[in-house]
């Protein structure tokens, strides 16, 4: 694919200047001490583990949140362009060196990789080898709560693209760096030690990356060497959608109308970007050594046993050749169904390549093309009615990155609606290990969650479910079951996992009223009629008949459910719904005059 039209989505120095320079200066200048205290249930966030204060600091106020919307503190983005702004000259000028560099960070795959394909670019332009390399960092996992089966596929995918990359005699060179501040210096010796002068890398949206790469961007240019960034996440980038007054989408309906209408405006945007070229013939020699390395292990902690290892890696193969071919045999097996059959768990109507787009072994523009492709129409919005589903469900992780950018406070632990901080949730141990464990009496809810414990998934529409049980039936804050899941789930994605989460409390963007509250036994007459789903993975029910299946102490089945050791249920659904609507309402009334 042709740099062209696609240069206008790398960030440049075309922002406003005088802007730029205000909240720089702001920055500079310290913002009021009102805004530095932490909210006054900051401490019981501590207490129960939502806020990790070995890396981070208190749970901000609800008025820091909001000096965030009024443009009074910048936001992470606007940190990383005003570093690249004032680096623009610097990096122009910087002459090619001996090598080019990739780092990877959640981008593995050699096709459709925006910066690894500009690095080959300025490589093969300058008959240089392109080395890449990634970094291992123990502390990250812990502090971004990355599930150990997470890791492992990750390491997996690393060693699948270590042998896509050695085809074309290019080294992916894999260390582990055991301090996360560390790991900005490491890549500089590294390109200090192999003569590279330029640094290529894709951006990632969450708060402590885009501050990392916009001091690594200063600390280059000191040195006389250039980070160059790209969008590529996202089909859209971040920042180049607005509402008719110039805002950001806070709904999804409009955000993703106007998403279809600028893509088809800039059909580009799901063009592919071709592999790196191959390194000239001299180059093995020269990066031997690159060569030889190994992928390291999991760090401790995020180690799998070895049953667990052997189990999860025969459900979830990795690497992008799986993504690719999952993805099509998808499209040419389920997708025309999709809309009709995906809010049933019990059939296999999802294309589960959720961990592939999280990982970055495949892009978000391949699995929309490739839908797309399938279609009798070009246009997103059109033709089959499956495949116009799925695509909306794959736009919904652009919109919440573009979420995150915007409002960069719910990557610190806040919701997206601040006055919802003011909820006084229950914090009950014994309900929540219920929950984590699947033993709430609830057989939806139950089932679901020993999906996690069984393949480290859980269906969509049971997504919905168990948080909004966890949130609104047992009254427990919702960033507890939002970190369970970052920690449980093979597909953990902060802004997808957070969105999803903030929809369910009813404290996110676009979300659910908080009066809406899901009925766990609807849903589950609902959505697993015959009560496959629950047979499955419950199996003390598995004998259960008829309808009793979805809630057998009050449908005739109680003794026989207890005799196989499934317990009552924790909560009454009706009093937990009394409870939740008091609770919410006098928690968003709170500071109001």
């Amino acid at each position: 694919m042709a740099s062209g039209k696609a240069a206008k989505h790398r960030i440049t120095t075309e922002d406003d200047v005088e802007k730029s320079a205000s909240k720089r200066s702001k920055r500079e200048n310290g913002l009021s001490d009102p805004l530095r205290q932490p909210h006054h249930f900051a401490a019981e966030a501590e207490e129960h583990g939502i806020v990790l204060r070995k890396y981070y600091p208190p749970e901000m106020s609800n008025a820091r949140a909001q000096a965030y919307n009024e443009d009074r503190i910048p936001r992470p983005i606007e940190e990383l362009q005003d570093a690249l702004r004032d680096t623009a000259s610097a990096r122009k000028g910087t002459k090619v060196g001996d090598a080019v560099v990739h780092w990877f960070k959640m981008d593995l795959r050699t096709t459709d990789n925006r910066a690894l394909w500009e690095a080959s670019q300025k490589a093969r332009a300058a008959d240089v080898p392109l080395i890449c390399i990634y970094i291992v960092s123990p502390q990250d996992f812990e502090a971004h709560l990355t599930a150990p089966i997470r890791v492992d596929f990750t390491m997996r995918s690393l060693h699948a693209l270590k042998e896509e990359l050695a085809v074309l005699d290019i080294p992916l060179y894999v260390e582990t760096v055991d301090k996360r501040k560390d790991v900005p210096g490491r890549v500089v010796e590294f390109m200090e030690e192999w003569g590279a002068s330029h640094l290529f890398a894709n951006i990632e949206y969450e708060v402590d990356e885009l501050r990392r790469e916009a001091k690594l961007a200063r600390t280059l240019a000191e040195k006389g060497l250039a980070l160059e960034v790209f969008h590529d996440t996202c089909v859209v980038p971040p920042g180049e959608l607005h509402t008719g007054a110039g805002k950001q989408y806070a709904v999804y309906s409009p955000w993703f109308r106007s998403w279809v209408a600028h893509v088809h405006e800039n059909p580009e945007l799901l063009g592919a970007f071709d592999p790196p070229a191959r390194n000239p013939a001299a180059a093995r020699d020269r990066v031997a050594a690159l060569f030889d390395g190994e992928v390291p292990d999991a760090p401790e902690g995020k180690r799998l046993s070895e049953d667990d290892a052997k189990r999860f890696r025969a459900t979830w193969p990795a690497g992008e050749r799986e993504a690719v071919d999952r993805l099509g045999r998808f499209c040419d097996e389920k997708i025309a169904q999709y809309g009709r059959r995906r809010n049933f768990p019990s059939e296999a109507a999802t294309s589960s390549i959720s961990v592939h787009l999280a990982a970055g072994t495949l892009s978000a523009r391949t699995a929309i093309r490739t839908a797309r492709d399938r279609n009798k129409t070009k246009k997103l919005d059109a033709g089959v009615e499956g495949i116009q589903t799925w695509i909306g469900e794959v736009a919904w992780r652009d919109f919440y990155k573009h979420v995150l950018v915007h409002w960069p406070y719910v990557c610190m632990n806040k919701p997206f609606k601040p006055e919802y901080s003011n909820i006084e949730w229950s914090y009950n141990t014994a309900h929540f290990a219920a929950w984590c464990e699947g033993r709430t009496g609830f057989p939806i809810v139950d089932a679901a969650m020993r999906q996690v414990q069984g393949v480290g998934w859980m269906h969509n529409r049971c997504r919905m479910i168990v948080a909004s049980f966890l949130c609104k039936d047992l009254l427990l804050d919702w960033r507890m079951g939002e970190r369970f899941f970052m920690e449980n789930l093979i597909d953990g994605d902060f802004a997808s996992n957070n969105g999803g989460w903030g929809f369910s409390a009813s404290v996110g963007v676009d979300p659910q009223p908080y009066f809406r509250i899901f009925n766990p036994l609807l849903q589950s007459e609902k959505f697993d009629p015959d009560g496959d789903y629950i047979r499955k993975w419950v199996p003390e029910l598995k004998d259960v008949q008829g309808k009793a299946i979805h809630d057998p102490y009050h449908r005739g089945a109680g003794p026989q459910a207890k005799k196989a050791g499934y317990p009552e249920p924790i909560a009454d659904h009706k009093d937990s719904r009394d409870r939740a609507l008091k609770a919410y309402k006098a928690g968003i009334e709170r500071d109001k005059p």
